[in-house]
């Protein structure tokens, strides 16, 4: 992977980037996304986030590297505090963490999404929380993507502003992703069951505490509501 060939997963991340948008991409390791858009023409300015310093220092060398200085803004700072108000960013993209952590760069600088207008997020795991927070934070899922690469299963989510409700197995699911049911969302819920009747066995040994019964309480609805979507 480089700023010219990105992994499948993020080439899909790109592809919901609006042509014209003024792109931060929080956590952006060797910034290869923002450099990747510019490179493509669909943006003409990109931020990229950086909250540790090594891959700061990488992603300042890349985009030096890439020649693209004028385009693409490299900023060490915590998630949303790359982002400066006359940058005038309405597309952000946060990309290979887990869902709270994407949900927790979120909530910490809320200001920061007073311009923008699109969030594309793939989280490694637990998409559940990102879809629990848009329902509270008044964004609607544009779209969903499931895919596989290298024996890994990701989702992208697609916010923009909206309201929406979701039922609760469309929140674990995902409203699109329930609806197309394709290989890769099978292959990730059956794995899932698999892995849930695993520990209902492991904790069927252990001494039964009302902690342990509300933990298999809570497995058996999971177990349930996800074989019934999966029919």
């Amino acid at each position: 992977m480089n700023a010219q060939k990105l992994s499948k997963r993020l080439e899909k991340v790109a592809s919901f980037v609006p042509t014209g948008a003024v792109v931060a991409d929080i956590g952006s390791d060797h910034a290869y996304l923002p450099c990747y858009l510019v490179h493509q023409k669909i943006v003409s300015k990109a931020i990229a986030g950086e909250v540790v310093k090594g891959p700061y220092e990488s992603a300042f060398r890349q985009v030096k590297l890439e020649g693209l200085e004028d385009k693409v803004v490299v900023r060490l700072a915590d998630g949303l505090e790359a982002i400066q108000k006359n940058d005038h960013v309405d597309t952000i993209t946060i990309a290979g963490m887990g869902g709270p952590l994407i949900v927790s760069i979120l909530e910490k600088n809320p200001d920061a999404l007073n311009s923008v207008t699109r969030l594309i997020l793939q989280p490694n795991i637990h998409a559940k929380v990102i879809r629990e927070w848009a329902i509270r934070n008044g964004w609607a899922i544009l779209d969903e993507v499931i895919l596989e690469e290298d024996e890994k299963i990701y989702e992208v989510l697609v916010l923009q502003r909206g309201e929406m409700t979701l039922n609760e197995q469309q929140i674990l699911l995902g409203q699109h992703l329930l609806a197309e049911k394709n290989e890769t969302f099978l292959k990730k819920w059956i794995r899932e069951i698999e892995n849930w009747k695993r520990v209902l066995q492991s904790i069927e040994q252990a001494e039964q505490t009302a902690e342990i019964a509300e933990k298999r309480k809570e497995l058996h609805h999971l177990i349930q509501l996800v074989e019934e979507a999966i029919k």
